[in-house]
Order: structure tokens, then C-alpha cells, then sequence
């Protein structure tokens, strides 16, 4: 195995490790939220604008038109897979080149697809509420991120 493949596993179980356990690198300021408040607050920070909410915000008017444009291309993603599969079986033999255009065209199709779920479905997207008596772009946090407000639950809606 390469030793780049080895290290990227390594730093992967680290990772996991430290999420499943709530390790930390630095250190945590956690807000103390009063007694009659607990079990019923929610923490919220100002949303970030970030380069991600822009590319999603700009693409967001072309959404239909790229989806439609995706959904085509799987279409005929799948005819041409079909067709190299019905050549196959009219000359019953197995021929390996006749594969590999519809190969490249599904890895092509699938990293297009990642690209476009990455671009479309900010992390802020899932994450946004909206507060109420509170203006703003708000997302829900973690009790210890920078930033962080402690509100009633009853005053977070989703978006």
C-alpha cells in the first residue's frame, strides 16, 4: 500500500476517534446557561457569508436548468451503457473496449454530480434558522463556538 494511502487512513481513524469522543485541539469556552433555560435553549452564531454561499447564491437561478442538464446526461448515460452491453451480447464475446468510453462518461457524470451537490448544498444551507426578534442570518452551533447565543427554543424556526 503507498505510504500517502496509509496516512490518509491514519488521519481518518484520528479524526473519528476524536469526533466520537469530543477530543479537542483547543480549548472549549462553554456557555453557562441558567438553570429554568436548560433542556429547552438552543445555540445559534451569526452566519458566516462565505465563498460557498456565494457560488450557491449565484448558481441558484440556473438550479432547474443544470438539474435538467444532469438528469439528461444520466439518461443517456444509460442508453450508452446499454448499447455497449447489447454489442456485447450480438457478437458473444466480451470486448473490453467497447466499455471504456461509457466508463469515462459515468466517471465524468459522477464527479460532475459531486461538484454540483458541493456548490448547491452549502454547509450553511442545513444549518440556518431563523430567530425570531432577532434580525439576521443565524445557523444553529455548538455551545463552545465563538460567537455563540444561547435562545429559547421556542423562538428558532427552520428556514
Amino acid at each position: 500500500m503507498k505510504k500517502s494511502m496509509i496516512s490518509v487512513i491514519t488521519f481518518l481513524t484520528i479524526i473519528i476517534l476524536m469526533a466520537t469522543f469530543d477530543f479537542s485541539l483547543g480549548p472549549d469556552t462553554v456557555i453557562n446557561v441558567p438553570q429554568n433555560m436548560r433542556g429547552a435553549a438552543l445555540f445559534i452564531c451569526p452566519a458566516e457569508s462565505s465563498l460557498w454561499d456565494s457560488l450557491a447564491a449565484g448558481f441558484r437561478p440556473f438550479y432547474e436548468y443544470i438539474t435538467i442538464g444532469f438528469f439528461f446526461a444520466a439518461i443517456i448515460l444509460v442508453f450508452v451503457w446499454g448499447w455497449a452491453l447489447y454489442q456485447n451480447l450480438l457478437k458473444d464475446a466480451f470486448k473490453k473496449d467497447d466499455f471504456s468510453k461509457p466508463w469515462a462518461f459515468t466517471k465524468m457524470l459522477f464527479w460532475a454530480g459531486v461538484v454540483m451537490m458541493l456548490v448547491f448544498n452549502t454547509p450553511n444551507k442545513y444549518r440556518e434558522v431563523e430567530v425570531t426578534n432577532k434580525p439576521g442570518n443565524w445557523v444553529l452551533c455548538e455551545n463552545s463556538s465563538a460567537d455563540a447565543v444561547a435562545v429559547n427554543s421556542n423562538l428558532v424556526h427552520a428556514k
